[in-house]
C-alpha cells in the first residue's frame, strides 16, 4: 500500500494597493478616488496606485508625468514609509497568533506555512479567510490570499481574486490551473524572458509543459530546469521566517534634476547616513559598493567597487560612492541617486525592508 503524499499548507497574504489604501483610510476624502503615492504630475516615479487610478493605466514606477497624462484627475500624496510600517507590524503580529513560520517579502506581503498552526485548524482556506477578516476588523484594510501547495502556486493564486478575494488551489487542481494561465502570469516570468517564450510558442502554461526539459534548457540555460518544474507544480521551497539578506540599500529621488557633483555629493552624504543607520539596526556588513544613477531621460546606470575588507560606516560608503561617481562623466542631468551594500556578511541572518525614499 502507496504511502499518503504529503502536501505542505502554504499561504500568501498580499494587500490590496496597500500604500494607497492606508492613504485613503486615514484621509477620508480620498477614498474612491484616483490616487498616487510618490512622485508628482511633474517629478518623481509612482510608488503605488489605487485601484481607481489601475483603472487609468496608473500602475507603480510610472512617472508622475505619464500618470497624469493616463488620468488628468490623479491625485498625489506624499508616501509615509513610517506609516506603512507602523500599519505592517500590526499585520504581521496577526499573522504569528497562526505560526511563527511567517516569511514577510515586504511591507505589504508575507507567506505563511500553516501545515501545522497555531489554532490547531486543519482548513488553510479557513485561515487565510479568518486572517483577511482580522486584518480588515483590527486594522482597516483588505487583503487577498493565495492557499496552495507550495509559494509559487500560491503567490499566483492570491492576485487571482483581487482585490478582497482569495484564491485555493488543491493539490489534484495545481497543473491544471497552472496549463490554463497566460505565461505573464507566472511569478518570476519578466518581461525579456516572456517575450523569448513567445517567440517559441510558449503563450500559456499548458505550452510550456509541453516543451521537454533539454528544449527549455537549451533556450533558458539554468532558468530551463527552474521553468520545467514549476509548470508542473514542483517547487520545494520552504517558508524561511529568517531570510539572509542579499543587498541593504538607500536612495533619493530629487524634486529637481541635478546636473552638479557637488550637489550630487552632498546629497550622497545624506543617502550614506541613512544606509549607515540601516546597516547598523540589523547589524550587518557588506564588500560591495553599488552606486545607482537615474538620469532625466530615465535610463539608469550602476557602477560598483568590491573592497577587501567589510564596511557599515558611512564615511567608508561615501569613499566609494565618491570614487564611483567621478568614475566617469554624466550624460544627462540626474534625477535619482542611490547606495547599496551587497556581498554582505552571510553569518549574520535578517530581513531588511528597503524603502524608496522621495526627496521633496
Amino acid at each position: 500500500m502507496a504511502e499518503p503524499i504529503f502536501y505542505r499548507k502554504i499561504i500568501h497574504v498580499d494587500m490590496d494597493a496597500f500604500y494607497a489604501s492606508v492613504e485613503q483610510m486615514d484621509n477620508p476624502e480620498l477614498k474612491g478616488k484616483p490616487l498616487a503615492v510618490g512622485g508628482s504630475e511633474v517629478r518623481g516615479v509612482v510608488s503605488a496606485a489605487s485601484y481607481e487610478a489601475r483603472k487609468f493605466g496608473v500602475r507603480s514606477a510610472m512617472s508622475g508625468i505619464q500618470a497624469k497624462r493616463n488620468c488628468p484627475d490623479l491625485i498625489f500624496v506624499r508616501p509615509r514609509f513610517d506609516r506603512y510600517k507602523e500599519i505592517s507590524q500590526k499585520i504581521r503580529k496577526i499573522f504569528l497568533e497562526y505560526t511563527d513560520l511567517v516569511e514577510p517579502l515586504s511591507l505589504d506581503e508575507a507567506y505563511l506555512d500553516v501545515t501545522q498552526n497555531k489554532k490547531g485548524n486543519p482548513s488553510a482556506s479557513l485561515i487565510a479567510q479568518e486572517i483577511r477578516s482580522r486584518i480588515f476588523e483590527e486594522v482597516g484594510l483588505t487583503a487577498s490570499a493565495g492557499i496552495s501547495v507550495n509559494k509559487f502556486v500560491a503567490k499566483i493564486a492570491s492576485d487571482y481574486n483581487k482585490p478582497n478575494g482569495q484564491k485555493t488551489v488543491n493539490p489534484e487542481e495545481v497543473e491544471a490551473f497552472l496549463e490554463q494561465l497566460d505565461i505573464k502570469k507566472f511569478y518570476g516570468i519578466g518581461k525579456v524572458t516572456r517575450e523569448r517564450m513567445y517567440h517559441l510558442g510558449i503563450f500559456t502554461g499548458k505550452d510550456l509543459k509541453s516543451k521537454s526539459k533539454e528544449f527549455l534548457e537549451e533556450h533558458f540555460s539554468k532558468s530551463g530546469l527552474h521553468f520545467y518544474n514549476i509548470v508542473r507544480g514542483i517547487h520545494n521551497s520552504a517558508v524561511k521566517p529568517d531570510r539572509i539578506a542579499k543587498s541593504v540599500a538607500a536612495e533619493h529621488t530629487f524634486n529637481e534634476n541635478l546636473t552638479s557633483e557637488i550637489f550630487m555629493l552632498e546629497r550622497l552624504e545624506r543617502i550614506a547616513e541613512e544606509l549607515e543607520k540601516r546597516l547598523k539596526k540589523h547589524s550587518l556588513t557588506g564588500k560591495t559598493v553599488t552606486l545607482k544613477i537615474k538620469y532625466s531621460d530615465f535610463t539608469t546606470q550602476t557602477r560598483s567597487k568590491t573592497l577587501p575588507y567589510f564596511i557599515s560606516d558611512k564615511g567608508l560608503l561615501l569613499e566609494a560612492a565618491k570614487e564611483l561617481l567621478f568614475q566617469e562623466r554624466m550624460k544627462e542631468s540626474v534625477r535619482l541617486l542611490g547606495i547599496s551594500l551587497n556581498n554582505l556578511n552571510t553569518d549574520l541572518k535578517k530581513t531588511v525592508v528597503v524603502q524608496l525614499k522621495f526627496e521633496f
